[in-house]
């Protein structure tokens, strides 16, 4: 483990922590250029884990120097450096006011400069409207953190992103850590100490849009950190994500991002998070143009292909969401809920109506609702008339709830061995039943480990039953709306299936390259687009299975092929400017007699010729007819860099669109991951008398595009496999034509 001179690097474990002792004689060692173990890169020279920062001198310092503060009346940082003090004095800090005319700023010493600051000063705060000239000054007096609050930079356009580009390359020569700029006041906000259990960590990219989660310590939620990003010159959303999923009071981190500084090192944080078994909840900005044009010009950081980003937050066991109140219910429910024992959702309510819509909804979200057993159900008819169903959903008419029969009824639920998730949604108060009803819940959740989850309908929120019953109890989640109670439980139930099954695909990311790779570079041609007949050659040197083929130019040789390929076959123009030769006229198929393939290889000459296409041959190949066509392909994310695609191919790929995305590294489990989520994926099961087809060699051929853009990654713009013909099952796939771009 290597040290910094802003203290530790976290391990693995969330509670074992090795400290960096000394301090460096000059420039600070930066704490994210520096990998977990030396050499643990993969092939491509990427980092294989997210180094942790150490940040306990951010939101915990000893010593905090405001510069540019002020006292005077009316001025805007008077009133940031009274809420900077009330901070400092409430975490313990000694304060050190900063500025050029003033002796003293509310009662304490001013600094002229920060060159006049003695002792070690863990945080400074830059009330000013160029931090660059300060940083160097902030390294000599051996500050480690600094937050700039000054805008006008990347958000603003090209001269404010060279700005950015300036103070960035200025503090990373420095050595020390910046928040900003851009940023705001969120992560010096009062936090309650008096709250227990697990706490949520908030990353912000948008101060305001954070409020809502932050609030939620007033119904008694603990929140432990709040980390306003800004435009992340130097400190970013992943760093602290890494950081957070680190500390051992930290339940589940909520974040809102608009953009990813680097796509990469998100995914290093939430792999971090994912092995420490700590939920992630985010809303991402930019499902659409107008939000990621919007994101971009609040930031100044890329939004990403939404496709790519959904997917590699699924593939990382990020839960994504839409909204705030999606935000801080689901944050809520998984900072504070145990692990389940079950995962059957039961849903009991005094109304059959409302049961059947709860249960209606939950169902289609894809909440397991187990149907209760004889015997459970005949002990509940003890305490509910007969003619009522609790099958689940439990209906008991209302009238039990108002008495002792209540409690049974929940106590017998909460009971059950395949119920792991009790919601009892209440859509209206009906006092004094739904007041006793809420009590009754509130007391079971203390006395079980299993979450029990309440609906709260009424639109005014006034009610002392919810006031006071439901938002007083630290073991009850209560919602406002049956959706936001079901994204939390299918997100709770989610988060706990992945992080039981998940390893990191980062363990077995390749370190060295192939004997493939050293074949395929030979392949490729900077800047160009390759010929089918090469790009067939690029899959070939990676085991893929291509079709008997044999590149002609003339008549003669063309039927000779053929004969050496077997009929019947199919004839193809090759030359690497033909992307789509069909549209062309350049593809005939079925040829079943050398006359065939004459006149075939003579029309393909002339039609090539007409559109002036200057081939470098004829393609004579197998045809490969029974099987189900799939489409396997590469491309570069701005974020993320190379993906792997697979969907539905042939003409299907452009109509229906069904397809799949990962960012490797992934195994096979990711792979069949992929091919579950198409909609279409039933094809592969076969339908309508077809024979089920080759999965396995669909995933074998995945993994080893997967390898590919590993490998070539730097070198390979594009790569689209399609049609791949998936064959019966034991039968294989074959790469029946290829496109490759080379960088």
């Amino acid at each position: 483990m290597l040290g910094s001179t802003h203290g530790t690097l976290t391990t693995n474990s969330r509670h074992a922590r090795v400290v960096a002792c000394g301090e460096h004689p000059g420039p600070a060692v930066r704490v994210h250029d520096v990998a977990e173990s030396t050499g643990d890169l993969d092939v491509s020279g990427r980092p294989l884990h997210a180094p942790v920062p150490d940040l306990d001198r951010l939101f915990r310092p000893e010593a905090v120097a405001i510069v540019g503060a002020s006292d005077a009346e009316g001025r805007p940082h008077t009133g940031i450096t009274r809420q900077l003090l009330d901070w400092a004095d409430r975490v313990g800090a000694r304060v050190h006011p900063v500025h050029p005319t003033r002796s003293t700023v509310f009662g304490l010493p001013c600094r002229p400069s920060v060159a006049d600051l003695s002792g070690q000063v863990d945080l400074a705060v830059l009330l000013v409207k160029d931090p660059l000239p300060l940083i160097g000054q902030l390294a000599e007096a051996k500050v480690r953190f600094a937050v700039a609050f000054a805008s006008g930079f990347a958000e603003t356009g090209p001269e404010g992103a060279a700005a950015q580009d300036r103070l960035a390359d200025a503090v990373h020569r420095s050595g020390l850590r910046l928040l900003g700029p851009n940023t705001n006041l969120n992560a010096f906000e009062r936090f309650r100490d008096d709250l227990d259990g697990p706490a949520i960590a908030l990353i912000t990219q948008s101060g305001h849009q954070g409020r809502p989660v932050f609030t939620l310590q007033e119904l008694g939620i603990r929140l432990s950190h709040w980390a306003p990003t800004g435009n992340e010159a130097d400190l970013e959303s992943a760093d602290f994500l890494s950081y957070f999923a680190s500390r051992p009071e930290v339940g589940a981190v909520a974040m809102y991002v608009e953009g990813l500084k680097d796509g990469r090192r998100f995914l290093l944080a939430a792999d971090r998070a994912a092995r420490a078994k700590v939920p992630v909840v985010a809303v991402k900005v930019g499902r659409t143009e107008t939000g990621s044009r919007t994101a971009a010009s609040h930031t100044g950081k890329l939004t990403g292909s939404d496709a790519v980003v959904d997917a590699a937050m699924r593939q990382f066991g990020v839960i994504r969401v839409d909204g705030l109140d999606e935000l801080q219910d689901t944050a809520a429910l998984l900072a504070r809920a145990r692990p389940p024992r079950a995962e059957g959702v039961a849903v009991y309510s005094i109304s059959g109506g409302t049961g059947a819509h709860f249960a209606d909804l939950a169902a289609a979200a894809g909440l397991p609702l187990p149907t209760l057993s004889a015997a459970k159900q005949a002990e509940l008819h003890q305490w509910i008339p007969d003619d009522l169903s609790v099958a689940n959903p439990v209906d008991s008419g209302g009238h039990p709830v108002g008495d002792w029969r209540g409690r049974k009824i929940i106590d017998a639920l909460l009971a059950d061995p395949d119920v792991g998730v009790l919601v009892c949604p209440i859509t209206g108060p009906f006092p004094p039943m739904s007041d006793k009803l809420a009590q009754d819940l509130v007391d079971a959740a203390e006395q079980t480990d299993k979450p029990v989850c309440v609906v709260w309908g009424s639109p005014l929120g006034t009610e002392d039953a919810y006031r006071s019953t439901l938002l007083g109890s630290s073991r009850v989640a209560t919602f406002r709306t049956f959706a936001n109670c079901v994204t939390a439980v299918r997100a709770y139930l989610g988060h706990h299936r992945f992080a039981a099954g998940y390893r990191s695909p980062f363990e077995d990311a390749p370190r060295t390259p192939s004997p493939s790779a050293r074949k395929a570079r030979a392949l490729l041609r900077p800047g160009t687009r390759l010929s089918e007949h090469a790009a067939k050659q690029l899959l070939r040197a990676y085991g893929i299975r291509v079709p008997r083929e044999q590149l002609v130019t003339s008549a003669a040789a063309a039927v000779r092929a053929a004969g050496l390929v077997g009929y019947p076959v199919v004839m193809k123009a090759s030359a690497p400017q033909l992307a789509h030769k069909t549209e062309l006229g350049l593809v005939k198929i079925g040829l079943t007699s050398a006359s065939q393939v004459r006149d075939g290889y003579r029309e393909l000459v002339d039609i090539a010729r007409y559109e002036g296409v200057e081939l470098d041959g004829v393609l004579v190949c197998q045809m490969v007819e029974r099987g189900v066509e799939m489409v396997v392909g590469v491309s570069h994310d701005s974020l993320f860099g190379p993906t792997v695609t697979v969907g539905l191919g042939g003409v299907l790929v452009e109509v229906l669109n069904d397809v799949a995305v990962r960012v490797p590294p992934f195994g096979e489990d990711q792979a069949r991951a992929m091919l579950g989520e198409l909609r279409g994926h039933a094809l592969l099961g076969g339908v309508r008398g077809a024979p089920p087809a080759d999965v396995d060699a669909l995933v074998e051929v995945v993994l080893r595009i997967q390898r590919m853009a590993l490998e070539l990654g730097d070198d390979l713009a594009e790569l689209d496999v399609n049609p791949l013909m998936v064959l019966p099952r034991g039968q294989g796939a074959v790469a029946l034509d290829a496109l490759a771009v080379c960088r």
